[in-house]
Parts: C-alpha cells; structure tokens; sequence
C-alpha cells in the first residue's frame, strides 16, 4: 500500500473526543473514525488489522467448526419464544424510518444482539438423526447492542464485529468434552497467534447465567484500562471475575467490646455509607448495609453485608434457591419493614422474611443497621440479644481488593483486564424453546445440548492497542500489523536513486507476498515521515536513502525494540521471506 494512495491523515493531536488510550491512538494513526457513540468506520488501515485477526481466527475456528453467515434481522416472535424479547436490555429493534419507509412495509425486527434466536431454528431444519451429531457452526458478523457505556473506543461498542460459534450435541457430556478439550484450545491457539498468548491472557471463571450449571470461562488480557477487575488466587492457575469470585472478608473483629444499649438515631437523607459512618461518628465496618429483594418462587429476602461491601446478586441466588431474584419494590419493602427504601434493617422483620448474613458481619458487636423506621437507624446493635445468633454466615458480597481466597486465606492479586473472549454451555435453554431434538439408535426423541463460543474481534483489535503501545504510538504484533515492513523513501524527488530502490525494495516484499507500507510522500518532511512510521507501529521500519546506499544497505529499525541497524537489502528481503513463512 502506498502512502500517498491513502485519503486518510494521521494527527499529532490528542483525539478530542477519544476516552480511551485505544481510540486516541487509532484515530490518530488514521485506523478508525468515530461515526457517533460506540459507532466507527475502519479505515484502510484499520481494515487491514481486522482482516487479518479475522484471518487467524478463521483459520482456528475451521478446525472445529463450517463457516455461515447469518442475517442481522431476525423476527420477534423467535426472540418471544425463548422468553428474550423483554429480558434482554441491550436489544435494538429495526422499523421503518420515515412514513414512505412504513406505507411500503411496515414492520419491525431485532437488530440482533446475539444470533442464538437465529442458529437454533435452522440447526432445526436439519437434525433429525444422533447421526447429524455432534456439529459445530461459526460465523463472523456485525452485531448490534444498545450499550450503555459506549465510551472505551472499539473495547465496547453499539456496533462490533463478533465471531461466534454454536455448538449442538446429543448428550451433556459431549457438550462439556467439547467445551472443555475443543473450544479452550482453540480459543488458546489463536490468542497466541495474534500476540496476546502466554501470561497475558488468562482463563477467568464467571457467571454462566441461569441456564447453565457451571461457570462459563472468559479469556481476560491484562490491560490496565479493562472494564473487569480480576482475582487471582495465590499460587495457583485459577483466576475469577469479581462478578462470582469466592471472598473472605478482610477480618474486623471488636468482640473486646462491652455490648452498649441500642438506640435509634435519626439520620435522614444521608446518601452512601461513608456520609453515614461519619454522620453516626462509627467506622464504616460497623455499618451494615441491608436489601431485600423478591424471588422467582414468590419470597421476600434480606441480604445483610458490611457497609462497605456490596451485595452480589448471583451468590445470593445460590445460598437462597432461586432461579431469579430483583430488588423487592418501594411498595413490599413499605409493607415489609413499615419504613420507606434506604431505612431497612434486620429488626423485627416478618417470620417469614428470611436473612442471609455474609461473613463480613461476623465478630461484631455494637454495629448499627436500619431501623425499619423512616429517617432511623439503629445503633449498637448485637446478635444474641438484639438479634439471634445467625445460623450460618454466607459469601454473598461482591469481592473487594484486600479480601481473602477461601482456599488458601491468602489475599487474592487483583488486577484489571479486558476480556477478549467468552465460551459458555447453553444446556437445553434454546433447543427446548424451539422443540430441536434428535432420535437416537433407538428412534427416541431426546433432547440437544448446545454451547456458545464468542469472541469480538473489532474488541480485540481496540485491547491490542491498548497493550501493544508506547509514547510515539502503536506497536503491532506482526501477525495483525497492517503491513509487515514500513518503507521510506528519503529523496527530493522521485528521479533519485533512492526513491528508486525503495520502491523496487516495496514492489520486490510485495512479490513475496509480504505486506508492505511505501511512504512516497516526498513532499512531506522527514521528520513527519518518521514519527508516522512509529504511530502507525508497523513492526519493521526500513530507511532507504543516499546515505545507506553509499553502505550498500538500509537502515532498519524494530518498532518494538527501537533498535535501529544497518543491512545489506539482499539479508533484509531474505530474513523477511523467512519471517513469513
């Protein structure tokens, strides 16, 4: 690709609307366009990176899986049937436009989010027999999702590339074989490819969702600008998402302490637990933070956490038996406690109200909690005299820094990450929406098992910036990398000897089938020149100019190492012929 062909322009400015590293540097490079909001158009450039991840994952995915392609539109009634349509809060629809747009055909569809509503019924159309078993489909395609922090550049958009992959299976065994000994490798094969293997990306585990019985496994890169904060049990391969991550609270134990009459002490409109803490003249570990919420089977519960934890709702449902839970309403929780929302505590509750207790509220004493009285809470507060004595304490908060893995007692390492890639078990969920089943040797209809595999691939190209960079711009992995050598031609014009050789040097790799970047922007200083060729991040850099051919050679420089040499052109085109192999 020559330079000069390009209609983009690089930016020595800051991106002004760019809130992530990623976004200011592939602006900047001239890689991607921001449209609108979680919206970009990829450039020649930026075209030629998520090609070439799409290449690899290709490659992988063929492996173990056919290529399809699958619409964007999809009819709501699918959505209805595996009861999505109004659960999902990330979902588009498509109708029409304007009132011309609606007197042709007036209709609305889901701009799909995910296309399981779509692979479970054509899968149907097929299977009949255990010997249409097991097989496997992915497809690359544009998704739609109405992301609510759409502010991480290509890390999280409205619109993205998404590969993902469906499995089908006659048994829950062959489901989980696969999930576990086909998908992960390959997930692992292809990160190393594109330069994200090894240590910086781990195999997380976290939230399944309600349909499956085991955590699903994500694929995080260490990035310091990822939207997920990762706890790494000590000494060990297992690493947890916070979402699920088991935790031991960080001991806070005041049993010393003489029990002191409770009271209760008004305090209204005070807004979080810090603000309270200081209002009431305690620690923040005194407080309790307390929340009710209604089940899928009909009960009222209360969750009771230290105030300075959170409650985390998918722990809760384990430790509670329930399938689904939600924040009980204003008007149960008036009923229940007598007291508007913000003022509920443990006290006097309903009998049939149960209260799970985390860990983080055992060995206190004199801890303050809501009154269930409007404006109050309560102080000094104990178990055994205000309170029974709690059965059990249980894990149900979300882990913090500082807090203990269960295992080992040791405090987790926490850092962040973004997540690269996702693979989860569906189980039954969608085959027994649609009624897919199969008959077995026997001519008995059972059911099909399936699994979901995805990874986003105009994400991955945004965490690769984000990992692979420096302060003069971007450094790509050769695999992904726009172009493999990034030529500059350093003459006055285009009669010179050196423009000549550079671009009989560009025209000889290209040859090779060597992808290559030709700077023939002779009107362009060479300084400016230069600092493109470190922003764009092309792996190699090779000067040709006067001055190298009086040597007989060029001057090469590896973007990733800053080191710069001189080579003889025949050894350069030699070890980049073998680099490509």
């Amino acid at each position: 690709m020559r330079l000069s062909s390009l209609f983009t322009k690089t930016s020595k400015e800051t991106a002004s609307d760019a809130a992530s590293r990623n976004a200011d540097l592939l602006t900047r490079a001239g890689f991607i366009h921001k449209t609108m909001a979680g919206v970009y158009s990829y450039l020649p450039l930026g075209a030629r990176v998520l090609r070439k991840i799409e290449d690899c994952l290709r490659e992988e995915m063929d492996k173990i899986g056919c290529e399809v392609f699958l619409p964007s539109l999809s009819p709501t009634e699918f959505w209805e049937k595996t009861g999505r349509l109004e659960s999902v809060g990330v979902l588009f629809q498509a109708t029409p436009a304007n009132a011309l747009s609606k007197k042709t055909h007036d209709s609305r569809y889901i701009l799909n989010s995910t296309h399981e509503e779509v692979i479970t019924p054509l899968f149907q159309s097929f299977c009949e027999s255990y010997k249409d078993l097991p097989r496997a489909a992915y497809q690359i395609q544009t998704k739609f999702r109405n992301e609510p922090r759409a502010k991480s550049g290509i890390m999280r958009g409205r619109e993205f590339r998404m590969k993902d992959l469906y499995s089908f299976h006659a048994t829950e065994e062959d489901m989980l074989d696969y999930f576990l000994h086909t998908a992960i490798p390959a997930y692992r094969a292809f990160f190393e490819r594109i330069g994200l293997g090894g240590d910086r990306t781990v195999i997380v585990l976290a939230s399944g969702g309600e349909f499956s019985k085991e955590p699903s496994r994500e694929f995080q890169t260490r990035c310091e600008n990822g939207e997920d904060s990762i706890f790494h049990a000590p000494g060990s391969d297992i690493y947890y998402n916070r979402e699920i991550a088991p935790s031991g609270a960080r001991l806070w134990d005041n049993t010393h302490e003489e029990l002191l009459p409770r009271k209760d002490v008004i305090g209204k409109g005070i807004i979080g637990v810090e603000e309270l803490a200081a209002y009431l003249k305690i620690e923040v570990e005194r407080t309790t933070k307390t929340l009710l919420f209604q089940t899928d089977d009909g009960r009222v519960i209360a969750a009771a956490v230290r105030g300075e934890y959170d409650v985390n709702e998918s722990k809760l449902r384990e430790v509670a038996g329930c399938r689904s839970l939600t924040l009980a309403t204003a008007k149960t929780v008036k009923r229940v406690t007598r007291a508007d929302v913000g003022y509920a505590g443990p006290l006097g509750l309903p009998p049939d109200v149960s209260v799970y207790w985390d860990d983080s509220t055992r060995g206190r004493r004199n801890f303050e909690c809501g009154a269930n009285k409007t404006d109050y809470h309560s102080i000094n507060v104990n178990f055994g005299r205000d309170l029974p004595d709690p059965e059990k304490f249980y894990d149900i908060k979300v882990a913090r820094e500082g807090d203990l893995d269960p295992e080992s007692h040791k405090a987790y390492e926490v850092f962040r990450a973004a997540e690269v890639g996702n693979v989860f078990t569906l189980y039954r969920k969608f085959s027994d929406a649609f009624g897919l089943r199969f008959r077995d040797a026997g001519g008995t209809e059972k059911p099909v098992y399936m699994g979901s595999y995805g990874i986003g691939t105009t994400r991955v190209m945004g965490v690769l910036a984000e990992v692979f960079n420096d302060e003069h711009g971007l450094c790509w992995p050769a695999n992904v990398a726009p172009a493999r050598v990034h030529v500059v031609a350093i003459a006055k014009t285009k009669d010179e000897e050196a423009y000549g050789k550079a671009e009989e040097l560009y025209e000889r790799l290209e040859g090779q089938g060597i992808d290559c970047l030709f700077d023939d922007r002779l009107g362009l200083t060479v300084g400016s020149r230069l600092a493109d060729a470190d922003l764009i991040g092309v792996p190699t850099r090779v000067i040709v100019s006067a001055k190298t051919m009086k040597n007989e050679g060029v001057e090469v420089k590896d973007r990733r190492s800053g080191t710069i040499s001189m080579m003889p052109l025949e050894e350069l085109i030699a070890r980049e012929c073998s680099a490509n192999k």
